[in-house]
């Protein structure tokens, strides 16, 4: 489905003395809906859900730190709590409280972690794929010694030190590599995104906005017990969605549904990690009705 409306407008915010970038749908008047994307992904891959919401709802969409077209982080690493701190300056400065939130995996897990922290200023929530790898893979994680987690650590951003951003002769390879690496997106959401997804170089190729450092996990982090303990603080109405073809494990069957007050939950039959874009009519339909007061 092609966009063929206004598009939404730019603005900046700072934190932590970077500039952010967000996306500002107007409509201001009509409740406030923030769009949190995920990992390497960008703002603009809101823009079929922005469409069909943009009518009732106040939309607005982070690029985040590292992201689309706001600034990389330098000297440091791109920690969750980074990311929830970026999120609580966005809503804090715009005043956009309370607050309904969608978010797609980093993002899903960016908004659960700022809806525990500040349940009373978030109306209800939608989190695609958030709650991160399934429990098992948790475990073994955590199951590590901290020597090990720590030089593996060391080992992988050393590497990533000395990756060079891939260059892309012309968009249309830029495309055809975001066909590749989601085959189920239409041919048109997949140039949309490339289009949005990609800077120019000096040399007149092509790279991916996000910064590889973006890809290096901290070696430690909140243990899945604490995280757990922060989902049962989420007080507002909330859906976790789930595609079946993805590698997310299914909430009420690992157990962590266990620890949500007030949950709902959906699974989409032949849809991958991108749920919103894989079965985005399916996907519209489930999220307005659950939007609906």
């Amino acid at each position: 489905m092609a966009i063929d409306i206004p598009g939404p407008t730019s603005h900046s915010y700072f934190s932590q003395r970077l500039r952010l970038h967000y996306v500002d749908w107007g409509n201001a008047d009509a409740p406030p809906l923030l769009l949190v994307h995920g990992g390497r992904d960008h703002c603009r891959n809101w823009d079929w859900v922005a469409e069909a919401l943009r009518e009732d709802w106040h939309i607005i969409a982070p690029d985040l730190r590292g992201h689309g077209d706001s600034q990389w982080m330098i000297g440091g690493s791109y920690g969750l709590s980074d990311y929830v701190y970026d999120i609580a300056q966005l809503l804090h400065q715009t005043k956009h409280q309370p607050i309904t939130i969608i978010g797609h995996s980093l993002g899903g897990a960016i908004s659960l972690q700022y809806t525990a922290l500040y349940p009373e200023t978030v109306r209800k929530l939608v989190a695609i794929e958030g709650l991160g790898w399934p429990p098992d893979q948790v475990k073994e994680r955590e199951n590590k010694q901290p020597e090990e987690r720590i030089t593996e650590w060391v080992d992988f951003t050393r590497g990533i030190s000395g990756r060079v951003a891939r260059r892309y002769p012309s968009i249309e390879e830029a495309f055809q590599r975001m066909q590749e690496a989601n085959p189920h997106l239409t041919p048109d959401q997949a140039r949309h995104l490339t289009v949005h997804g990609v800077n120019q170089n000096e040399d007149g190729t092509y790279s991916w906005k996000y910064d590889n450092y973006t890809r290096i996990r901290a070696p430690f982090g909140f243990p899945e017990s604490e995280r757990q303990k922060l989902w049962q603080r989420i007080t507002c109405p909330t859906l976790l969605v789930r595609g079946t073809e993805s590698w997310a494990s299914d909430p009420e069957v690992d157990g962590r549904a266990q620890h949500f007050q007030n949950a709902q939950f959906a699974n989409f039959e032949g849809a991958g990690h991108w749920v919103h874009h894989d079965k985005l009519n399916e996907f519209m339909a489930t999220v307005k009705e659950f939007l609906a007061d």
